[in-house]
């Protein structure tokens, strides 16, 4: 834990306090912040306070007494449900606003975490629970220097063996042929020689295959693939290094001469619609306009909504990336929420945009990575189907 920052941080926002609980784990964010261990039997409450300014306070309970020892501040103990209730009292009785992994209406809902009666009871002790989402960002999902160079690293890595699979797609095809599963296994030995870690396998989908924005290729229903095919490869994964962040994207490819024009119109439409949402970004930062995620989404949306596909986009625009390929701050998202979180330097996200329609879909994926006054697209940009 950064204590000096976290409290830097809320000095920053004007809130009290970042007012941390727990039970059975449902909080795993109070875990990576704090730097508690995820091994703890938690089987009783415990609450910690850390304040904007002055020691943090720790509230466990008696036959537990020693789970956040490793954490600074004075403990207090309890053992019934009053002496829980005055003890938590007295220890929030200088602050009013109270910073939570709570989000109004349940709005970013992967930040949303604190039952609805512990709010109960702090907003009955006069206290005004607000959210740690942009905290919550600031300490998940921002990156180091160092993990900017580990994602650098696997760009590289990635970029080759997505560039190197369409060749060796049109090998296997035209010499026996090959599946979207043999295909994916493929992907996992390259990614076992680049020594790459993914928390699920890349997906290879073919025509409708890639209408499903999350297929799975299966072993028991091989799908082959051949000349005439469009082909939708979405890969993402890490070095296998301490502390390393994900690197995302997703490539298009015909398997033949040339794709239809239908292929082509959707293709470019998804395209510019990412292209849109890149240029909302670089402006922004490039202006020094604070910028949410919502409003990426919404340029992107609404270029692929003005061509007439607005019903086939129906996924949010992108996502936060970090040690997880799903992150903790802010996504690109006016759909599935209205995402108002902040992007912030040395932040990450993917822009990808897509059109599922019942024959055949089409992705275009990029990282973004945001600096202090500047951002940039991370890896290779894509500009007309792959020809394989």
């Amino acid at each position: 834990m950064n204590l000096t920052a976290i409290q830097a941080a809320l000095r920053e926002r004007n809130i009290d306090a970042w007012l941390f609980y727990d039970h059975h784990h449902r909080d795993p964010i109070a875990y990576r912040v704090l730097g508690l261990s995820p091994n703890l039997m938690v089987t009783r409450r415990w609450f910690y306070l850390v304040p904007a300014e002055d020691e943090p306070m720790k509230l466990v309970h008696k036959i537990e007494a020693g789970h956040l020892d490793t954490l600074p501040g004075k403990k207090h103990q309890y053992s019934g449900w009053q002496e829980l209730f005055d003890q938590l009292k007295a220890i929030l009785s200088k602050h009013r606003d109270l910073a939570m992994q709570y989000s109004p209406n349940n709005s970013v809902f992967t930040i949303s975490l604190v039952d609805g009666g512990t709010i109960d009871l702090l907003r009955g002790l006069g206290k005004n629970v607000v959210s740690s989402a942009d905290l919550v960002a600031q300490f998940e999902s921002t990156w180091t220097e160092e993990q900017v160079q580990s994602h650098f690293a696997a760009r590289d890595s990635i970029d080759a063996i997505v560039a190197e699979s369409f060749k060796e797609v049109g090998r296997r095809v035209r010499n026996g042929g090959t599946t979207e599963h043999e295909m994916q296994k493929w992907f996992l030995e390259a990614f076992r020689r680049e020594n790459l870690f993914d928390d699920d396998p890349p997906i290879v989908a073919i025509n409708a295959n890639a209408g499903n924005p999350h297929y799975a290729p299966s072993a028991d229903h091989p799908v082959s693939m051949r000349e005439g095919d469009l082909v939708l490869l979405d890969v993402w994964g890490k070095k296998k290094t301490p502390n390393a962040v994900f690197y995302d994207i997703t490539w298009m490819g015909f398997v033949g001469p040339a794709p239809s024009g239908r292929m082509r119109e959707i293709f470019e439409i998804v395209r510019d619609a990412r292209d849109a949402g890149v240029k909302t970004v670089l402006d922004a930062i490039g202006s020094g306009r604070r910028i949410a995620g919502w409003e990426v989404d919404r340029a992107t949306r609404g270029h692929i909504q003005k061509k007439g596909y607005g019903d086939y986009f129906i996924h949010r625009t992108g996502h936060s990336i970090g040690t997880d390929v799903h992150s903790n701050g802010a996504n690109m998202d006016d759909l599935e929420i209205h995402d108002e979180r902040q992007i912030l330097p040395n932040s990450c996200f993917s822009i990808e945009p897509g059109i599922y329609l019942p024959e055949f879909g089409v992705r275009s994926e990029v990282n973004v990575l945001v600096r202090a006054k500047s951002a940039e697209v991370t890896g290779k940009i894509q500009r007309e189907i792959v020809t394989i």
